[in-house]
């Protein structure tokens, strides 16, 4: 289960939630050093270096094989947003309760997904794993829980802002032409069922499943849907995409099979040495320079990605000044707004005036200073 700390563990708490600062210690107690305000919530300084772990561990993923040097540059850079990453996650979860938006179904449903990834029978069994990690299973949960929360408010509050148009594709089609000069090219998706370790009476039965699989393809049941339900495959949780492949990046017996097809189509059941394979061809672009209805979704998705990171840092800061955002002394958030309050030790005045449309401030003494 060592995968499953970077695969879940890293991904979850690239952004961990505020930790209550108060247990059933006598009231007041400070338990936790709060290092930053958000609201009425908090991040504390245990917040602050579990991320900073995360991000040293996924630096050593994304980095292997780069030099010290390389890989601490990469962390100083990166470092320097850390707590306002933090901020941002923790006003993006608030934005998602004020919005109402509940992600309870695909919280489970992607613990499920976690459970089957690596091959543990039942929910308890990875809860189990979770811990054995030394994650406890309210905060991996909670963590997932705030990711999707967050990629919801994003989705709906962000890219809704984002508008391409027509000529906007076709003007970065005249300048990008060059990029679109391919050779031949599949884009696939697979639904794959695995006979490893099976006796020949259980991959007898494996292929008929594979067989009923797709025939309720031809009937007209949506790939990737049953590619989530039913693959066995590595990118099973995202409906079986696989990417683009050029003659000689597959094995033969599925390049034969693949290259021949139409956008659309899939192949039969294909038996190799780890299972069954059904693929479809997503697309298929012919060798020389791709028509711009061939790459117009792409191009589309280029715009948006360009476009994406600062639209969320227009919004993150509409919702900073909509916040109180309070820093203790000797941290650096890096998007804060001019103004901003750093953590006192007394509470603020009854008679204090409050911003317009400031969020109200926790009540009572902030412990941290």
């Amino acid at each position: 289960m060592k995968n499953l700390s970077f695969a879940f563990a890293v991904a979850l708490l690239i952004f961990p939630a505020g930790v209550a600062a108060q247990t059933g210690q006598s009231r007041g107690a400070i338990v936790e050093e709060i290092i930053t305000r958000v609201n009425n919530d908090i991040i504390t300084l245990s917040d602050y270096q579990k991320a900073n772990q995360t991000l040293r561990q996924e630096i050593g993923q994304e980095c292997q094989g780069c030099t010290q040097d390389k890989m601490q540059a990469e962390y100083k850079d990166r470092q320097k947003d850390l707590l306002r990453d933090l901020i941002d996650q923790d006003l993006l979860v608030q934005r998602a309760k004020d919005m109402g938006i509940s992600v309870e179904a695909d919280v489970v449903k992607q613990l499920d997904d976690v459970r089957k990834k690596n091959n543990l029978n039942s929910m308890e069994e990875l809860e189990k794993a979770v811990e054995g990690e030394g994650i406890s299973w309210e905060e991996y949960k909670s963590q997932m829980r705030n990711n999707l929360l967050t990629q919801e408010v994003i989705r709906k509050e962000v890219g809704s802002r984002i508008d391409i148009g027509s000529d906007e594709v076709k003007k970065y089609y005249e300048e990008h032409k060059q990029e679109f000069n391919r050779p031949e090219q599949v884009v696939l998706a697979e639904l794959f069922l695995s006979t490893d370790g099976k006796t020949p009476e259980e991959i007898a039965a494996i292929q008929k499943k594979a067989e009923d699989l797709l025939g309720r393809v031809k009937k007209g049941e949506e790939f990737s849907e049953l590619a989530k339900r039913r693959s066995e495959g590595t990118t099973a949780k995202d409906g079986g995409p696989l990417g683009t492949f050029e003659h000689g990046q597959l094995a033969k017996q599925l390049e034969d099979e693949v290259f021949k097809l139409e956008k659309g189509q899939v192949t039969e059941v294909i038996q190799t040495k780890t299972g069954f394979e059904i693929l479809k061809v997503l697309d298929h672009y012919q060798a020389g320079l791709q028509p711009m209805d061939k790459v117009e979704t792409e191009i589309m998705n280029r715009i948006y990605m360009k476009r994406m990171q600062p639209t969320l840092r227009t919004f993150l800061a509409e919702l900073r000044e909509q916040s109180y955002v309070m820093v203790k002394p000797g941290y650096t958030d890096s998007a804060a707004i001019a103004g901003a309050s750093l953590i006192q030790e007394v509470a603020p005045s009854a008679d204090t005036p409050q911003k317009n449309k400031k969020k109200g401030l926790p009540k009572g003494k902030v412990s941290g200073s």
